[in-house]
């Protein structure tokens, strides 16, 4: 058996200069540098604190866009319900106008209208970005009350509200009354008037629908003047119909005695009186 010996050949080996690992080191440190950004920026990015302040940021900008820009302003505001009631007074009641719909809160709004005399309800809608829409429920006036030279409306239940426009149409009962109606601000002090004395007024203009303007005294109730030439007094209340009847008879009976009166009262039907020229009956 042949022995086989085998020999290695050992690889040469390169060798490198000074320089030349100089330039490894230096290209190992720049790809290194190179890297770092890099990563610092993926921290950054997965940071919940970086995170925060991106947000915030983002915020901050919408808010500040928002707030300068007309479009998130309330700057129309339709008003539907009203007739007698101006818009300009509903708008200005509500402290809507020109107001930031951040800002804006319909609720406080309607209650303030609400507070205004003439409205029984009032509903204030806001819609994104800048629509608002605002219904009105009415008070409807049915008589007109004059006293010391000012005008208000009277409504179903008797309460006076300022009188916003001309209403000729209206019932009109002038009071003779001296009561301070206001305050130094104009305010009603005086908001309400007896429900007897306002049902005594619409049953007498349904009756006689050319009295024209009833007056009314506290201690005497309503009263007119007849074209006759004296003042008719019919007190208050819902019994109009058998006081005109009693009226109407004593009229005939001054009449056939040729007796012109100053005035007549049937404010008590079963107790009438009158005062005629020269004669007191």
């Amino acid at each position: 058996m042949r022995r086989v010996q085998s020999t290695a050949i050992p690889m040469p080996r390169n060798v490198v200069g000074e320089g030349a690992q100089r330039r490894r080191r230096r290209n190992r440190q720049q790809r290194i540098q190179m890297k770092l950004p890099t990563a610092t920026v993926k921290q950054m990015v997965s940071s919940p604190r970086w995170i925060s302040i991106a947000l915030l940021c983002v915020s901050l900008y919408a808010m500040y866009t928002i707030g300068i820009k007309g479009d998130f302003y309330l700057t129309y505001i339709p008003v539907e319900g009203i007739s007698t009631i101006s818009p300009d007074e509903i708008v200005g009641a509500s402290g809507l106008a020109g107001a930031h719909i951040f800002s804006a809160s319909p609720e406080q709004a309607a209650a303030r209208i609400n507070e205004l005399p003439g409205v029984i309800s009032a509903t204030v809608t806001l819609e994104w970005p800048n629509l608002v829409h605002i219904a009105v429920q009415e008070d409807t006036p049915v008589a007109i009350w004059q006293q010391a030279g000012k005008e208000y409306w009277i409504n179903n239940q008797g309460y006076l509200m300022p009188a916003r426009r001309e209403m000729p149409e209206l019932l009109h009962i002038q009071s003779e009354s001296t009561e301070v109606m206001e305050d130094a601000e104009g305010n009603l002090l005086r908001a309400f008037i007896p429900l007897e004395l306002l049902a005594g007024a619409q049953q007498l203009q349904a009756l006689r629908p050319n009295l024209g303007t009833l007056y009314y005294r506290p201690n005497d109730g309503l009263s007119f003047d007849d074209p006759q030439g004296w003042r008719v007094y019919l007190g208050v209340g819902t019994n109009m119909h058998q006081k005109l009847v009693v009226y109407q008879a004593i009229v005939t009976d001054l009449q056939e005695r040729s007796l012109q009166p100053e005035y007549i009262s049937v404010s008590n039907p079963t107790k009438p009186y009158y005062r005629a020229f020269g004669l007191r009956s």
